[in-house]
């Protein structure tokens, strides 16, 4: 089939995916939390039919690609992260039915749709954990789960001291169907979500069974969730990395010691023969299907998942952990885009996402959330929280300018900074630390439900409260605020996707160097962004001015924490 740039559709005249097989390189990808986008149903949790009862603002900020966090049947007890079923969608956010229609609505829109995997590991309700616990040891239900036998005179020890990302031993002790104390089952989360064993072939199978159960529904790709984590060492004697936070210092990205393959629990070299089969599905789709992976791993290590005969791409998270300094972001970008030009893919560039504080508060030189009832505003009537999203707005035009994948969460079009203070009893996140009656960490600040309209019961999230309490500010961020407001951040936004789609060329850039503290780069087309990461106002190079997140006239010099896109003729 030759490629296309629009939308077609089969004999029985229904939208199929767009067949451009290389769509995601230079994608614009907004990512969406299902159950805090909007709610339709009125129960206080965002579902599928407020999805697309919004595709107008998705598509009018000119995105490539949605890509919906998961949607799946859940207990919740890691935000939809906890699978109960890989093949349905939870009963409180929607049906499949209601799935297929908001696929070819964003389809028409020629928006692609990515949808989040989970095969570390499924939740403590899915059908096959029940089956392993009803079964007994070295069963082959037991088999497709990481079982073994305790330590201690009567294996009331864990088998290793390896510790879970939540916190306590990674091991959870069952209750033999018989009523005695049994074995033991690895989680490297919470207890409530069991690790598959992927030496299994039976898990396996089931795993390309669900990539062509949703294939098959027009889905255009796959974020693989702790892509890095499938494959494990479980040879006794315990491999000699089981102390505790080893897996903690690898997860979280930082410097480490593992980056050979030969890591007991992630980034393992058997890793290959996984995804090599999973591309195998995507390629017998036309176009093949796509996939990004959640890796944290040495940077050197990312090419296992990002090349053509894997997964395709894999998330380069540096940005999103660089503080607010010009050689920090340029030594980033350069040596991502090395990286991908040398496994033939593109990079990504994150900011935020649902695990993370929203980057305006982060950026903010003493990060904080608006005082109550305060808009706060510029000349123009533009809401800010301060230097934080300006220092915000300014990183996104110089992420879209970048030659690669720029991937974007919910509500960081409107600015939206993190909500602290929410009271325990309305904390959700098992990762969440509780001080003095409040969280003071954890994922549900940048969770809280968008705010659409100024005013009423949820801000236009539906017609009950929110399933996580919205602050009383949030109404001067919502999309009623911004919407026909030409310096909002939501315009910007849209401006900045619209003349992205127009102006991107090929996967190159050529650094420029206009003084300290600048970041400024030209692609070959012309296109060139400057970013002022001083304190005082620089001059632009000679061309053009299409966009400037200051907001100032075009011929004036760039403002401190600033971007500014020109135009210059191609070399």
């Amino acid at each position: 089939m030759a490629a296309t740039e629009g939308p077609t559709a089969d004999a029985a005249g229904r939208t199929i995916r767009m067949t451009n097989p290389d769509w995601w390189r230079q994608a614009a990808v907004y990512q969406i939390y299902p159950r805090s986008y909007c709610d339709r149903n009125g129960d206080g949790v965002g579902d599928l039919a407020g999805v697309l009862s919004r595709v107008d603002h998705i598509a009018a900020l000119k995105v490539d690609a949605v890509w919906f966090s998961p949607f799946y049947p859940s207990a919740l007890t890691d935000g939809g992260y906890d699978v109960d079923d890989y093949r349905d969608i939870d009963p409180s956010i929607g049906t499949l039915a209601e799935f297929d229609a908001l696929v070819a609505a964003l389809h028409e829109c020629e928006i692609k749709v990515v949808v989040d995997l989970v095969p570390n590991h499924s939740s403590d309700r899915h059908e096959w954990f029940r089956a392993a616990l009803a079964s007994t040891p070295g069963s082959r239900e037991r088999d497709r789960y990481l079982f073994r036998d305790g330590a201690g005179a009567n294996g009331e020890l864990p088998p290793n001291d390896w510790q879970a990302m939540f916190g306590g031993p990674a091991w959870t002790r069952v209750t033999e169907a018989d009523g005695t104390p049994g074995q033991w089952y690895l989680h490297l989360f919470s207890t409530h979500q069991p690790d598959w064993n992927w030496a299994n072939q039976e898990v396996r199978d089931d795993f390309l069974t669900t990539l062509r159960f949703w294939g098959d529904r027009g889905v255009d790709g796959f974020r693989v969730d702790v892509a890095m984590g499938l494959a494990k060492d479980m040879s006794e004697p315990f491999p000699p990395w089981e102390k505790a936070g080893d897996f903690l210092l690898l997860a979280l990205g930082a410097d480490n010691p593992f980056g050979d393959g030969k890591h007991p629990l992630v980034d393992r070299d058997e890793l290959i023969e996984i995804y090599t089969g999973w591309r195998q599905v995507f390629n017998s789709y036309e176009p093949p299907l796509f996939a990004v992976a959640e890796a944290w791993v040495a940077p050197h290590r990312r090419g296992l998942y990002a090349n053509r005969e894997s997964l395709g791409q894999a998330f380069n998270f540096d940005l999103l952990h660089a503080p607010w300094d010009a050689a920090a972001f340029r030594g980033i970008i350069q040596r991502n885009v090395e990286l991908a030009a040398e496994h033939d893919t593109t990079s990504t560039w994150v900011f935020s996402n649902h695990d993370v504080v929203r980057h305006a508060s982060r950026f903010a030189p003493q990060p904080r959330e608006p005082e109550r009832g305060t808009t706060g505003a510029d000349g123009a009537g533009r809401a800010l929280t301060g230097r934080g999203l300006a220092r915000a707005e300014a990183a996104i035009m110089l992420a879209l300018a970048l030659p690669g994948s720029t991937y974007m969460y919910q509500g960081e079009e409107l600015g939206l900074p993190e909500v602290t203070g929410i009271p325990a009893d309305q904390v959700q996140d098992p990762w969440a630390v509780v001080e003095n009656g409040v969280m003071t960490a954890g994922r549900d600040g940048c969770r809280v439900p968008l705010p659409w309209t100024t005013g009423g019961v949820s801000f236009g999230f539906g017609a009950a409260d929110a399933h996580l309490p919205q602050p009383d500010w949030f109404g001067s961020y919502s999309v009623e605020k911004q919407q026909d407001d030409p310096s909002s951040t939501l315009s910007l936004y849209r401006e900045a996707l619209g003349l992205r789609r127009m102006l991107q060329s090929e996967e190159l850039l050529r650094w420029l160097e206009l003084g300290p503290g600048i970041v400024a780069f030209r692609r070959p087309n012309g296109w060139i962004s400057v970013t002022n990461f001083g304190t005082v106002p620089v001059a632009l190079p000679p061309g053009r001015v299409v966009l400037r997140s200051d907001r100032r006239a075009a011929n004036e010099p760039l403002a401190a924490e600033a971007t500014a896109w020109v135009l210059h003729p191609p070399e």
